[in-house]
């Protein structure tokens, strides 16, 4: 259960990005069709969770290392190209379009010019790019839980303070301007958002689940995950409707509820926002760099560097503008996406499923195999080993080595085991005898920057050369 919430935490912080923290995205896709908008909050959660585990479940058992791979395998190349550009695509668009939002919350917060706050994010951004960010990414971690209880604290005031008529608020709430091109119709811009949802976040989603081995417990934490997002964004649209007053005409309504709290309350938690935009854009012009420069690695910073510039440029239009028509064309755009995704999820699920139990079973024997306090495999049980691996769909050596793996992490860190993974240095990421499975020389998983996913929802900024 302990890995099935580790999965789901780092889905949290994944979807909990900046631009769910603002409250743009709630109010011109849910709350601007009042009370129907609540209903449509509903099916945009619950199918974002479904969607999760179908993801999360390919992902591991495809064992990505990246999601053209995966695309790649589930339909046809022209299709697996047009998923593959809009997903960069979506990866710079959000990107400009946090740095936009970077500028609108000094702007609110602090009276500064909208450019100040902007110019500060791509400056941090840039360093990222020349920097280890090692420690700054631990600091970071602590930011997403944080907000989510700054969230819940909101949400408990909020009930502590509620209206008696609600009837004013939803009029009040209807005033505001829908997402752009979403035809005026509540259903269509709740599927909207989560299809937008699924694009943003189908990258990293195959990413994380690729370092998992068995797809079962990946595809319960996908679904835990989701539920617990789709909980999260009935809460933020409660707490923007009770304030709905307090909030209106301004581009970080959230922020806004927290200053007619007390304002130095709203000064913290606008700190916390920046830090959660700064967290979800480097994340977002990192993994862009990285798919950019896939095949010229030392190309790395001249793409990241270019795309953070001019992601710049284009964040001048303005972060509720870039909201409002940004973010449904995008929607649109992973229509396509989730319904390929949820296709090659119902095509595999029973390949999916024996895969399960024959990735069970080897973590069984390589338990066996590394345990110290346990005899070497038998004579019987390394034939099943060459037996199990045959029958995969992964290489055979890649599949044993990558089992290996993540049992030794589980045994290293199991203070009632005597392992240690410096005891192995073939499967220790610190040791320079990793060299990863044997038949991606030159490919390893990067260990060390998925642990680093998992504390803060973002791939990390690490140097390319140390990846």
């Amino acid at each position: 259960m302990g890995k099935t919430w580790k999965v789901a935490l780092a889905l949290v912080g994944l979807t909990v990005g900046a631009g769910f923290a603002s409250g743009q995205e709630v109010i011109q896709y849910f709350l601007s069709f009042g009370y129907w908008g609540v209903l449509g909050v509903a099916i945009a959660g619950l199918t974002i969770a479904v969607f999760s585990g179908w993801v999360y479940q390919l992902g591991s058992y495809y064992l990505a290392d990246d999601h053209s791979a995966v695309f790649r395998s589930v339909t046809r190349p022209w299709v697996a190209k047009y998923m593959d550009v809009t997903t960069m695509l979506t990866l710079f668009c959000i990107g400009f379009v946090m740095i936009a939002g970077a500028g609108s919350n000094l702007e609110q917060q602090f009276g500064a010019p909208t450019w100040v706050g902007s110019v500060i994010m791509v400056v941090l951004l840039l360093l990222s790019g020349l920097l280890d960010i090692d420690k700054l990414t631990n600091v970071i971690s602590f930011i997403t839980p944080l907000l989510i209880l700054c969230l819940l604290g909101a949400f408990v005031i909020t009930l502590m303070n509620m209206p008696d008529d609600f009837s004013h608020l939803n009029d009040l709430a209807q005033q505001n301007p829908h997402a752009t091109g979403t035809f005026n119709n509540w259903l269509i811009t709740a599927l909207n958002y989560a299809t937008l949802v699924m694009i943003m976040d189908t990258s990293m989603m195959l990413v994380f689940a690729g370092s998992h081995m068995n797809p079962a417990q990946a595809g319960r934490g996908g679904l835990l995950g989701g539920i617990i997002f789709a909980v999260l964004l009935m809460i933020l649209t409660f707490i923007l409707f009770m304030n709905m007053e307090d909030i209106m005409g301004s581009d970080m309504p959230l922020l806004k509820v927290f200053d007619s709290m007390h304002p130095a309350v709203g000064v913290f938690v606008s700190i916390v926002i920046y830090l959660m935009i700064y967290n979800t854009a480097v994340g977002l012009f990192y993994a862009l760099g990285r798919r950019l420069s896939h095949d010229k690695p030392a190309k790395f910073r001249a793409y990241y560097f270019v795309a953070v510039l001019v992601g710049f440029a284009l964040s001048f239009i303005g972060f509720a503008d870039l909201v409002g028509w940004v973010y449904p064309l995008l929607g649109y755009l992973g229509l396509i996406l989730a319904v390929v995704m949820g296709a090659a999820w119902f095509r595999d699920r029973e390949n999916i499923k024996d895969e399960t139990g024959r990735r069970e079973r080897l973590a069984e024997l390589a338990e066996t195999q590394l345990d110290p306090d346990s005899a070497d495999l038998t004579r019987a049980e390394r034939a099943e080993v060459e037996e199990l691996t045959s029958d995969s769909h992964v290489a055979d050596q890649e599949l044993w080595q990558s089992v290996q793996e993540e049992v030794a992490a589980d045994l290293d860190a199991d203070s009632s085991s005597d392992f240690s993974l410096k005891d192995v240095p073939a499967l220790d990421p610190e040791s320079k005898a990793y060299a990863g499975a044997p038949d991606t020389p030159g490919d390893e998983i990067a260990w060390k920057a998925y642990d680093e996913m998992y504390k803060t929802g973002e791939f990390p900024a690490i140097k390319p050369e140390t990846k």
